[in-house]
């Protein structure tokens, strides 16, 4: 025993030696807001966040809830392609993008879901049609079963909800293990961004450097990283899955067959049980298909928006 607790003492003061040296300093969040903001962006004070939203586009509402170390930035394909149609918001949950850490750690599906809930209602929106990925599709499917009267229509893309059966990411696991999280709060490499997002995307051909340069700054926004952390050593809360059968809005499940972080097994989990869904698979695409094709994708979900 006493060996053992010698070899953790010493791979843990490694760790930390290896942190002191690759020390990434946080980024203010003034710098990242005059980066990264356009003439769309717009903050509003919601239960102690200084919320990151956009509101663009006219005609039918369509809210837009981005994934895990993501941002509303991973939408701009869909905003681009569906503007013309539709009135697109969206927003960065808390703990990420340009809205930053909730003092009060409320980072699990269904209080993140009530700052929608309460972002839209100040908005002046009755009822909408909703889309996430990943996390933020549990978020989504989270909100159409607590406000199943606001949600006209449900797209689900890649989304969290069911246990996994795989073990979770690297990057995830890492967050939530102890001492090796709290090193991550202060050591993020660029090229550690990279990598992970290279495993996102079916074809990492795609990835651009301008994205990595996305990712690696607002990951750095000052709190972010302990957001993370803190969320990712959570317990997961599907306190609502049982639930899920409640669903009333049409809903259109879509997913990249090589997505290697939430297997395309789970969509055929969400069409079985939601009960008025549908399946479309993209060959070849990844966890994120909305940025890593999104005209593709924005016209299947026009296509599912405009459809009767």
């Amino acid at each position: 025993m006493r060996l053992r607790n010698l070899l953790l003492l010493t791979a843990s003061l490694a760790v930390i030696g290896a942190g002191a040296v690759l020390y990434t300093p946080s980024l203010p969040a003034t710098t990242l807001e005059a980066k990264y903001t356009n003439d769309a962006s717009q903050f509003m004070e919601i239960d102690g966040l200084r919320v990151h939203y956009r509101d663009q586009g006219q005609g039918d509402p369509l809210v837009l809830i981005h994934g895990s170390n993501a941002s509303l930035h991973t939408w701009e394909g869909w905003v681009k392609a569906l503007e013309g149609d539709f009135r697109v918001i969206s927003l960065d949950l808390p703990g990420h993008g340009l809205t930053g850490p909730d003092a009060a750690g409320r980072y699990d599906w269904i209080s993140m879901a009530g700052i929608v809930d309460t972002l839209m209602a100040r908005l002046g929106l009755e009822s909408f049609a909703i889309a996430g990925n990943s996390m933020g599709g549990a978020v989504a499917w989270n909100y159409a079963i607590l406000h199943p009267e606001k949600v006209e229509k449900l797209i689900l893309l890649n989304s969290r909800g069911y246990p996994s059966e795989e073990p979770m990411p690297a990057i995830f696991k890492a967050y939530a293990t102890p001492v090796l999280g709290h090193v991550l709060t202060r050591v993020t490499p660029r090229s550690s961004v990279s990598a992970s997002l290279e495993t996102v995307y079916g074809d990492p051909g795609k990835l651009g450097a301008e994205q990595v340069t996305l990712y690696h700054d607002l990951m750095l926004r000052e709190g972010n990283r302990e957001a993370t952390r803190v969320r990712l050593s959570q317990p997961s809360r599907d306190d609502l899955l049982p639930r899920i059968g409640e669903i009333e809005a049409p809903t259109l499940i879509m997913w990249g067959t090589e997505d290697r972080w939430i297997l395309p097994k789970y969509a055929e989990r969400f069409d079985r049980d939601i009960p008025d869904s549908e399946v479309l698979l993209f060959d070849g695409a990844g966890h994120a298909p909305m940025e890593e094709i999104p005209q593709v994708t924005a016209n299947a979900a026009r296509a599912f928006l405009q459809s009767e």
